[in-house]
């Protein structure tokens, strides 16, 4: 990789997006969301970052902090910017995005832990480079590949007990967004145990799309559900459409399972 690529990075923190923006990255495009609950009077505790780098390269960042702990806002800020950082450290370089990508994850847990209020968040991303993707995470937000016809390509694994019950054949997904059990987190960023995993490099075909999300959008609606509204149409107005189907699936007037909570998606295809 080059030592001198361009980095241009834009992040979205504690940010109340009333529609998404759509960005250049690589050689596509992302539309990029977040929002905090509706109703809720307390900041959004989720944060997304996009950087781009000299038209080949980019990196797709979501991060979720803990809701119900201190400072979750404070923790997803953390962790969002020291990816992002040594990404473009990394970068600057002439180091490889994955060393970057792994590096901050590090940086962050010991910034989050050393806010010493048992803050934690997780966190999501996307390395791109051409029309390959790889995904890495922490936690329970998502990576999801799907095909212009449906077809689910890639989906992480949740760190939840619920997640890994879908991944074992133990419980089906729709029974698992429904699960009492689903809020609980088993790997987090801030927490002497945490684990990256480092998913597996995806060849995208056009049409292809990427979804990186928090559980706002996977603990509202299932799988074939967000296959469904993104897999075709204008990236903004699929986009937009998944985003109002959810806010109105929080709002409880579409029926189970809705669970209201901050929202934050970035969306990817290739140009």
């Amino acid at each position: 990789m080059s030592a001198n690529r361009i980095n241009v990075a834009t992040l979205r923190i504690r940010e109340d997006m009333t529609d998404p923006d759509v960005l250049d990255v690589g050689q596509g495009r992302a539309a990029v969301f977040t929002a905090r609950c509706i109703g809720k009077e307390t900041p959004n505790e989720d944060a997304v970052g996009v950087l781009s780098t000299d038209g080949q390269y980019g990196v797709l960042v979501v991060a979720d902090g803990f809701g119900g702990q201190p400072a979750g806002d404070r923790a997803a800020e953390l962790a969002l910017s020291a990816v992002i950082e040594a990404v473009e450290e990394s970068s600057a370089a002439g180091g490889e995005t994955q060393a970057g990508i792994l590096a901050g994850l590090d940086q962050a847990n010991e910034l989050v832990k050393c806010l010493g209020v048992g803050a934690a968040t997780t966190l999501a991303a996307v390395e791109v480079e051409g029309n390959r993707i790889r995904p890495y995470h922490v936690g329970d937000s998502e990576v999801l590949v799907v095909g212009q016809k449906g077809r689910i390509k890639l989906r992480t694994i949740s760190h939840s007990p619920a997640g890994y019950s879908v991944e074992a054949g133990l419980m089906d997904p729709e029974e698992a967004i429904q699960h009492e059990d689903r809020h609980v987190v088993s790997n987090m960023v801030g927490s002497d145990e945490m684990r990256i995993e480092v998913g597996p490099v995806v060849n995208l075909r056009p049409r292809d799309t990427v979804v990186i999300a928090s559980d706002g959008l996977f603990d509202n609606l299932v799988v074939d559900e967000i296959a469904g509204v993104i897999r075709k149409g204008d990236l903004l107005e699929s986009t937009q459409q998944l985003v109002r189907h959810c806010q109105d699936r929080m709002s409880g007037a579409m029926g189970e399972p809705f669970k209201p909570d901050d929202l934050s998606v970035v969306v990817f295809r290739l140009s």
